[in-house]
C-alpha cells in the first residue's frame, strides 16, 4: 500500500470531525451541530476537488466580535456565580460595551464543555430580562454524574465559556391571550421569567399570568425574591407546588396560602384552571416525564392542544 502523500495527510488534518452523540444536546436547534458538520464538510469536500485551501478560511471554530451566533460558538466571561439552592446556582457573564443578547422571549442558548477529552452541548434559557444590557444570567441545576456538572462547577469569576444560539423560544405577543397558565418545574421556571419579566415591564400589558412552580421543598424554590417581587403586580398569581413537604405549618405565612403540598396531579391542575380568570393559553417546561404528564393533565381538562406550547 503505497504511503499517503504529504498534502493528503494535510487535506485529512483539515476534515472536519464529525460530532459525537454527546455534542448534541437534543434540543432541535436550527441549525443543529449535526447541520453545521454537513455544512463543513461540504465545504471541505469542495476545496479538496479543488485543491484550494484559501476555500476553508471561511471556517471559524470561534468568532471573536462577542456577538452571539447560532453557527459558531462564542467565548463570554463568567462576571459572577451565585449559589442558589445546594445543587443550583445562578450564573453572570459580561457583554461587551453595554450590548445586550437580544434574545426574543423563552429562547435557549447552547453551551460547549469539554470534559475528560469528551465533547459535551447542553441547551440553557437565560432568565435575565431580554433588554438587559452588558450581562445575561443562566439557572443551572448541577447533577452529580453529570459531563457538563461536573465541567460547570469548576467555573469561577474570569473564566471563559463557549455560547452558540439563541434557538427556540414562545412567540409572544402582548395582549394575545387573556390569561397564561405555566407549568414550571425546577429549572423549567427560567424560559418563564423573562416572558413574566417583558409583560411586567410593558404598561400596556394586560395579560393575566397564573404560575405553577414545582419543587421539592420550600427550601428548593429558586429565586423566591424575585418571585415575590413578581406576585406583586395585579395580573400575576404565583402557586408553588412541594412534593415533599407534608404540611404547610412551618412555611411563611405569607406563602401558606398559595402553596400546595404534594404533587401536581390532575385534580389541583383542573382546580387551578378553574380558578384562572379567562381560559388559558398554557406554557409547560420540565423535565421530560413533567412535560408528558402536563399534557395528559391538561387534556382531560378540556385544554386543546393548540392552546399549549411546551419548551
Amino acid at each position: 500500500l503505497q504511503a499517503m502523500s504529504g498534502s493528503e495527510q494535510d487535506w485529512l488534518a483539515l476534515k472536519p470531525q464529525e460530532p459525537s452523540p454527546s455534542q448534541c444536546c437534543g434540543s432541535g436547534c436550527k441549525p443543529c451541530i449535526y447541520d453545521v458538520y454537513e455544512k463543513e464538510l461540504a465545504q471541505w469536500e469542495r476545496a479538496k476537488a479543488m485543491q484550494d485551501k484559501s476555500l476553508l478560511m471561511g471556517k471559524k471554530e470561534q468568532s471573536n466580535n462577542s456577538e452571539l451566533n447560532p453557527d459558531t460558538f462564542t467565548a463570554f466571561s463568567v462576571s459572577s456565580v451565585e449559589q442558589l439552592t445546594e445543587d443550583t446556582y445562578q450564573y453572570k457573564f459580561e457583554l461587551p460595551g453595554n450590548s445586550s443578547l437580544r434574545l426574543s422571549l423563552g429562547q435557549h442558548i447552547v453551551l460547549r464543555g469539554v470534559v475528560n477529552g469528551l465533547e459535551v452541548q447542553r441547551a440553557y434559557t437565560p432568565i435575565s430580562p431580554r433588554n438587559a444590557e452588558g450581562y445575561f444570567e443562566v439557572l443551572i441545576k448541577c447533577y452529580e454524574a453529570g459531563l457538563m456538572s461536573q465541567y460547570i462547577k469548576t467555573w469561577k469569576k474570569g473564566d471563559v465559556v463557549l455560547w452558540r444560539g439563541p434557538f427556540g423560544g414562545f412567540p409572544y405577543q402582548p395582549n394575545k391571550h387573556g390569561e397564561l397558565l405555566m407549568l414550571a418545574s425546577g429549572t423549567g421556571l427560567a424560559p418563564m421569567l423573562p416572558i413574566l419579566q417583558s409583560i411586567t415591564d410593558d404598561e400596556e400589558d394586560e395579560t393575566f399570568v397564573t404560575l405553577v412552580g414545582c419543587f421539592p421543598t420550600f427550601d428548593k424554590i429558586y429565586l423566591k425574591p424575585l418571585l415575590q417581587d413578581l406576585a406583586r403586580y395585579w395580573n400575576i398569581r404565583i402557586f408553588y407546588v412541594l412534593s415533599q413537604e407534608t404540611s404547610l405549618e412551618k412555611l411563611p405565612w405569607s406563602y401558606q396560602e398559595n402553596t400546595y403540598t404534594g404533587r401536581l396531579n390532575e385534580d389541583l391542575v383542573k382546580t387551578i384552571i378553574n380558578s384562572c380568570r379567562r381560559r388559558p393559553y398554557v406554557l409547560i417546561c420540565g423535565s421530560s416525564a413533567f412535560n408528558e404528564d402536563m399534557s395528559g393533565y391538561l387534556k382531560a381538562a378540556g385544554i386543546e392542544e393548540n392552546s399549549c406550547f411546551v419548551f
